[in-house]
């Protein structure tokens, strides 16, 4: 049974309803929605509220730290049946490639989701892009959460090392199925058993050989048993590892209900 850690249900064109029963037939049986503002954050908590198997992370994503952290922290607050409505904060980071939002402002914004972590005892959902260096000098500033996830992967098997290095997860998405991607490879390689993690990020990301398609939480299998064989790990037996990983790492129960 496959966890898909990552995806993005409030971003996808079926409903939502549509794409976990989808995931469910390919023995995708948990998911986490992440969201990437304040808006996108409240919609996906809303989601995982109508499942049982659905959880839901809520934080401001560096594209969009221009907008400020308003209404975040009510957010994280919140609670559904008496228990905490989200797992995680994020998916909060630095990007560079893009640079939609000044990077000063990024690592403000950056520095005040992993306080908000550190309050409330949440994993930090981290998403970084061509910035290494300054993610890690701000995680070492402000300490890093002792649950802590590099989501999508896109470094190499040196920052890898300096992930694991800090205590931190390492999930690999669809894009280390790509010819052109050997690096995430050779990471994933050296990333201890109990540190891996794979995700969609659906709808982005679609792993080789759907490649142009929409991607959906139930390629996550697809994702899982590509990097079994790649590790030379029986594919059931990594997908029961990867799934106590992501229960670990977002405090779940291994009961699907709980």
């Amino acid at each position: 049974m496959w966890f898909d850690n990552h995806c993005h249900l409030t971003s996808l064109k079926t409903d939502p309803a549509e794409a976990v029963a989808v995931a469910a037939e390919a023995s995708v049986t948990r998911l986490l929605t992440v969201g990437c503002t304040v808006a996108d954050s409240a919609r996906a908590i809303d989601i995982a509220g109508e499942f049982d198997n659905v959880w839901a992370t809520a934080g401001v994503h560096p594209h969009d730290a221009k907008d400020g952290l308003d209404g975040l922290a009510e957010l994280l607050d919140h609670e559904l049946a008496g228990v905490r409505a989200v797992v995680a904060v994020g998916e909060c980071g630095l990007d560079y490639h893009y640079d939609h939002s000044p990077r000063q402002r990024q690592a403000d914004v950056f520095a005040q989701q992993i306080e908000m972590a550190h309050e409330r005892d949440l994993a930090l959902v981290i998403h970084t892009r061509s910035a290494w260096d300054d993610t890690f000098a701000i995680l070492d500033r402000y300490g890093m959460p002792d649950r802590t996830v590099f989501h999508c992967f896109t470094g190499g098997p040196d920052e890898a090392a300096e992930s694991i290095s800090r205590g931190a997860y390492v999930s690999f998405s669809g894009i280390v199925t790509f010819p052109s991607a050997p690096e995430l490879r050779e990471a994933a390689k050296i990333t201890p058993a109990d540190r891996i993690l794979i995700e969609t990020d659906s709808p982005y990301l679609a792993p080789v050989p759907l490649r142009g398609k929409a991607n959906k939480p139930a390629n996550v299998a697809v994702v899982g048993e590509f990097l079994a064989e790649h590790l030379e790990l029986d594919a059931s037996d990594f997908a029961a590892a990867t799934t106590a990983n992501a229960n670990r790492l977002f405090g779940l129960s291994p009961n699907v209900a709980a």
